[in-house]
């Protein structure tokens, strides 16, 4: 130990929730949602997979999403829930970095994804005619690359500086996982390398794929202006309007995370907006994008009935 600064050790996490008369409730209500989502994301990617009528680019992407969804609620759910049953929220530092990688990764994937994904409903839109072709599986691989790229490497940037710190004589963070401003707060020393390559990092994650969302509705508004006619107006805000609500609830709470100054921040503000794109964001994707598509629903009805089929067939043979 030197003066207040110790080395790398276990970590306290408060969790979402306090101790308490609502607790239990609390406690339920994200047991409920974390299955939830993990069961509608996965049956969304079985539906894409199966079903003839999803295979085609933008269920593909969406298939992906939801793989993303699953995988980056797992590393922060499980913990806070396991957490809670014990009684306390003690991480390593080593676990924790684990933790912040993996999130970093998953989310800044997901950053990427959902912005490029607004090029799909360009195409779809302004050049039916030519969707598979400027859609191939190249263009969707190289999507699905550059989502991942992305992710991958904001994490291999962000996490070295965030968890090479020295910390102080507080081991106590504030929230249910290891967010990187959250972690920051307890860091000793100079915090300006990471504020850089957090800035360069944030404005990366945020321009590039608010470029292409912006660039891609501008002309989308443009070409629907042009029909005059109801019906392809009603069809263009049919195809469009589940990706913008999904694009505006993730990317809204993620810029209140990162970008807004740390005075505008308090622990609980900072848990509300991090459990609603962390936790409830990974429930509301698949949700918006099958209760609003008549080929998702089409898809989920021949799966029932499929299975409806096989376990007749099973009680007719015993």
């Amino acid at each position: 130990m030197d003066g207040n600064r110790t080395f790398p050790g276990d970590f306290t996490l408060t969790g979402l929730f306090a101790q308490g008369r609502a607790s239990g409730f609390l406690f339920s209500l994200v047991c409920a949602i974390f299955f939830v989502a993990m069961m509608a994301n996965g049956v969304m990617i079985y539906l894409i997979h199966t079903d003839a009528r999803l295979h085609t680019p933008m269920y593909f992407l969406l298939s992906h999403l939801s793989f993303i969804d699953m995988m980056y609620v797992s590393t922060i759910v499980p913990k806070m829930l396991v957490d809670y049953v014990v009684g306390r929220g003690t991480i390593s530092f080593a676990a924790c970095t684990a933790q912040h990688f993996l999130y970093m990764c998953f989310v800044g994937a997901e950053f990427f994804l959902l912005g490029l994904m607004a090029y799909d409903r360009y195409v779809a839109i302004c050049s039916p005619l030519r969707y598979h072709a400027l859609m191939s599986r190249r263009v969707c691989a190289g999507i699905l690359a550059g989502a991942w790229l992305g992710g991958l490497l904001d994490s291999l940037l962000l996490t070295p500086i965030t968890m090479g710190l020295p910390f102080c004589a507080s081991r106590r963070i504030d929230h249910f996982f290891c967010e990187a401003p959250t972690v920051l707060r307890l860091a000793c020393g100079d915090k300006a390398v990471y504020e850089r390559v957090m800035y360069a990092c944030c404005v990366t994650m945020l321009l590039l794929p608010c470029t292409v969302v912006l660039a891609s509705y501008a002309r989308i508004l443009r070409a629907v202006l042009r029909t005059r006619s109801a019906q392809g107006t009603r069809k263009a805000l049919a195809t469009c309007s589940s990706h913008v609500v999904a694009v505006t609830l993730f990317y809204g709470a993620a810029l209140y995370t990162y970008m807004l100054p740390q005075a505008y921040h308090t622990p609980l503000k900072d848990k509300v907006f991090s459990a609603f794109y962390t936790i409830l964001t990974p429930l509301l994707n698949p949700l918006i994008y099958s209760l609003r598509n008549g080929d998702v629903k089409g898809a989920l009805k021949s799966a029932v009935a499929r299975h409806r089929g096989a376990c007749d067939g099973r009680r007719k043979q015993f």
